[in-house]
């Protein structure tokens, strides 16, 4: 049984249910964002795989909170994984256009910054390990400003990710003044945070051919 957040007083599968609970976040930003595409004539095989992605977020990061063991926590950091290195990927290839040879330079940056947070994982509550990922989001979030629709929408996204980062990095030092944390407000946060990204990629793709 793994102990790593504040709301976890004891073994049980409801010891951290506002973080469990938390989760519907993810599920509610799936619900909203297939319905915006199918607003946009339907999600397709791309934006359905990114909304499962998003659907898998949500229960692994559940499975997590309720079973916290070493196989729930692979099911819960796997699919965020995924997520950052597709959403990533569809970005830069549907939105900005860049070829696939510059795409990979993307990711290999993305996947060697995030090896090099691993040199020390556990400053700032194991927060350190999403800088990449927020670095990489206020990145496109510039190029989105000046050139896609909706311009302020990835800018706005990192903004809310800055604020969820700082409420999971302060769980564990808040635990004697709030018992149950401050890890739930990471996840109703980060609902937002993808539904505001993956929002930039729907309404900015290209038509169907």
């Amino acid at each position: 049984m793994l102990d790593e957040y504040c709301e976890r007083l004891g073994p049980g599968l409801l010891a951290e249910p506002l973080n469990v609970l938390s989760n519907l976040a993810f599920f509610i930003a799936a619900w909203y964002l297939w319905r915006l595409a199918n607003t946009r004539g339907g999600a397709g095989a791309e934006g359905g795989l990114l909304l499962g992605l998003l659907v898998c977020i949500g229960s692994g990061s559940s499975l997590y909170h309720t079973f916290a063991t070493h196989w729930a926590r692979w099911l819960d950091v796997i699919p965020i994984l995924l997520f950052q290195l597709f959403f990533l990927w569809l970005y830069a290839r549907r939105i900005i256009g860049l070829g696939r040879l510059w795409i990979c330079v993307l990711e290999g940056l993305f996947l060697a910054a995030g090896a090099l947070m691993y040199l020390d994982p556990t400053l700032l509550n194991r927060s350190i390990l999403y800088l990449p990922a927020l670095a990489f989001l206020l990145g496109l979030g510039l190029w989105h400003r000046r050139h896609a629709r909706e311009p302020r929408l990835l800018l706005l996204s990192a903004a809310v990710f800055l604020l969820s980062l700082t409420f999971r990095t302060l769980d564990l030092a808040l635990c004697d003044r709030l018992t149950v944390g401050t890890h739930f407000l990471w996840h109703l946060l980060n609902g937002l945070v993808l539904y505001l990204a993956v929002r930039a990629w729907l309404v900015n793709r290209p038509p169907a051919r």
